[in-house]
């Protein structure tokens, strides 16, 4: 009688893991979607218009804030809320019937994605899909935030302190929340003015910052605390630096809606700098980094990552001591989102996610090297041609814009052919029977 209760633990066991990693392939496959075509391509194509075109402002608007937002919510979204889900400690404690908030929650979250791209590009009946996209979004929010709540409760009251990284992924998740609260007031605000689905410039601009400082930047340096210490060999974190990071980057949010920018950007930068030392990326650790299933140059690019995200805050810093800083600023955004996180996403992914998937090993180390390559030198590129072109530095920079574009094209198409290859592979789980 015991063995067949082990068995039909151990089976059941089996179809919940199972079932978790096909949720988590859908969130990871969704977010390859995005991040290849309303994201990357479509960036490539309002960028070659700006070049032929040496204007900034030759694209519209709605243009460039369609293939923002599928950039960094479809692709960096799926991604995040992918292996949050398959993360909850509880969620494999339970039948698997209860998945069906993940797949509800991908279907609100991609779906609201695609109503806001389709709104923002062919503008049909743009009144009622924007706020229905950003409705949407805030519902597949709330219910992944829920879910994980009831996931990760500890039953009897807390039995630990919660260490300082776990802080930082709930204040980015708390972050998203704020994020989407944000997206809904503004869609509504558009709808019933009726005059354009476009977010206004200052609004948008406080809006990215305030979506990636409150809700991605947190995660990554979240997980970057808890998983980087093991995989690059290093020394223990330095709580008391990662807790000023925390309250800084917190004031910085604050200080994001006073009217002057310039307080905010340099608590962002501090909070920048305090992680670096937080986690000691650049001291000498205290043993060699696991590199085993990737490529060598896993830990450069894990520094390089880091000192993009530097380089970006004193970039937005830089915008906000000058008076025309539209290239500095888009600069510092650019290496932000490529520099920092892209990088992140193509080092720290092809790391894990094979194992989380249950696949042997990743598809090629060679193209993980040729993707992260391609994407820091276009991202390079397309941080000086910016800052040279759009403040009329120097007129022959605008052809170096397409260039860069073309590069991170190739980046983000080598990365999901990698991805897509070990995705493809047999999984290591023993078949059910």
């Amino acid at each position: 009688m015991a063995a067949s209760t082990s068995l039909t633990e151990s089976g059941t066991s089996l179809s919940r893991e199972q079932a978790l990693i096909q949720l988590l392939l859908a969130y990871l496959l969704c977010g390859l979607l995005f991040m290849l075509l309303p994201g990357t391509f479509f960036g490539v194509w309002n960028l070659f218009a700006i070049s032929i075109a040496k204007s900034a402002t030759s694209v519209s608007p709605a243009w460039v804030q369609a293939h923002g937002h599928a950039q960094l919510f479809g692709w960096i979204g799926c991604f995040i809320m992918g292996i949050g889900f398959y993360s909850i400690p509880n969620l494999r404690r339970v039948s698997t019937w209860s998945f069906w908030e993940g797949w509800l929650c991908l279907l609100f979250w991609t779906g609201g994605i695609s109503l806001r791209w389709f709104a923002n590009v062919y503008q049909w009946q743009w009144e009622i899909l924007l706020p229905l996209s950003a409705n949407l979004e805030l519902a597949a929010t709330l219910l992944f935030f829920f879910r994980s709540i009831q996931g990760h409760r500890v039953q009897g009251g807390l039995r630990h302190k919660i260490e300082s990284w776990a802080v930082l992924v709930i204040v980015g998740t708390i972050g998203l929340i704020a994020t989407m609260g944000l997206n809904v007031f503004e869609t509504f605000r558009l709808a019933i003015s009726g005059a354009s689905p476009v977010f206004p410039a200052s609004f948008n601009n406080k809006f990215l910052t305030f979506s990636l400082w409150s809700f991605v930047l947190p995660i990554a340096w979240g997980f970057s605390a808890h998983w980087l210490p093991i995989f690059l060999g290093l020394k223990p974190v330095k709580s008391k630096y990662l807790n000023f990071a925390i309250i800084a980057n917190c004031l910085g949010l604050i200080a994001l809606f006073s009217p002057s920018l310039l307080v905010s950007t340099i608590l962002f930068l501090a909070a920048a700098i305090s992680i670096v030392l937080a986690i000691r990326l650049f001291e000498a650790g205290d043993r060699a980094p696991k590199t085993q299933g990737v490529h060598e140059s896993f830990p450069v690019f894990i520094r390089i990552a880091y000192t993009w995200l530097v380089i970006a805050s004193l970039l937005a810093v830089w915008a906000q001591l000058s008076a025309n800083s539209h290239g500095i600023s888009g600069a510092g955004r650019h290496a932000l989102t490529v520099g920092f996180l892209m990088t992140m996403v193509f080092t720290i992914g092809p790391r894990v996610l094979p194992a989380f998937l249950g696949r042997e090993k990743l598809y090629s180390k060679i193209l993980m090297f040729l993707a992260l390559l391609t994407i820091n030198t276009g991202c390079l590129l397309r941080v000086i041609s910016e800052i040279l072109a759009y403040q009329n530095y120097a007129a022959w920079a605008w052809l170096m814009l397409p260039l860069s574009a073309t590069l991170e094209l190739a980046g983000v198409v080598i990365f999901t052919i990698n991805m897509l290859g070990t995705f493809v592979q047999p999984t290591m789980l023993p078949p059910q029977r």
